[in-house]
């Protein structure tokens, strides 16, 4: 496995975010924000957007390919935080359809995108992890939806774009900017764990959009 390095940059981006007051969005925000960068925050209510310097609030509907279109027109990248709706019995539905939407105003208005997927697609032994018999059942429409928009990107053209899905175990942690990436696979520990800090993966994902790495692939971090 990779370990993650940073490149030092001179000159601050524009990143246009979606889904920016979600749980990993707003992990990405602040860490984007951070770096100086000047980010684009897009919500259905952008008064849940939190108000950091350099970040502006736009109010947009995910499946607004106009809106979404003209959101994103000023960024140099457009990273998607986007989620369906975790506990929504129309997560499946609801979560294509913002990909799919997503897809088609970063492919209007000519940006690179960073999508943000789940751990389900990952593989063990050739098998996804959303195919064994030990997922949880609550996750497995979005799981689903996810994996389904990452097969949908792989047959696409003309668009420059990178997904990252998080180790398996995800929970608010620590802020350490030390991690490993890995492909197809989810990365492991010593202890046989996969687990990641959502605010190491913002790094990550941060990191992918500053320098990109992984165009036209999926990747994946875990300690």
């Amino acid at each position: 496995m990779a370990k993650a390095k940073r490149a030092e940059r001179r000159t601050a981006m524009k990143i246009a975010l979606i889904g920016a007051s979600g749980f990993v969005g707003s992990a990405v925000l602040k860490e984007a924000a951070s770096r100086g960068n000047k980010v684009t925050a897009i919500n259905r209510n952008p008064a849940k957007v939190e108000k950091l310097d350099g970040v502006t609030a736009v109010k947009a509907d995910v499946t607004d390919v106009a809106a979404l279109t003209a959101a994103i027109a000023d960024a140099d990248v457009v990273v998607s935080a986007f989620n369906g709706g975790w506990g929504d019995p129309e997560i499946y539905a609801k979560h294509s359809a913002g990909s799919k939407a997503i897809v088609e105003a970063a492919k209007a208005a000519g940006k690179r995108v960073i999508i943000v997927g789940g751990a389900g697609s990952l593989e063990i032994d050739g098998k996804q992890l959303v195919d064994g018999p030990h997922f949880p059942e609550a996750y497995k429409d979005g799981a689903r939806a996810a994996r389904d928009a990452l097969a949908a990107l792989r047959t696409e053209t003309g668009l420059e774009w990178s997904f990252i899905s998080p180790a398996i175990m995800m929970a608010p942690g620590v802020r350490t900017g030390k991690f490993r990436i890995g492909g197809e696979q989810p990365v492991f520990d010593a202890k046989g764990e996969s687990h990641i800090s959502v605010e190491d993966l913002a790094v990550a994902i941060v990191d992918e959009a500053e320098t990109p790495k992984h165009a036209g692939k999926r990747f994946t971090v875990g300690y």
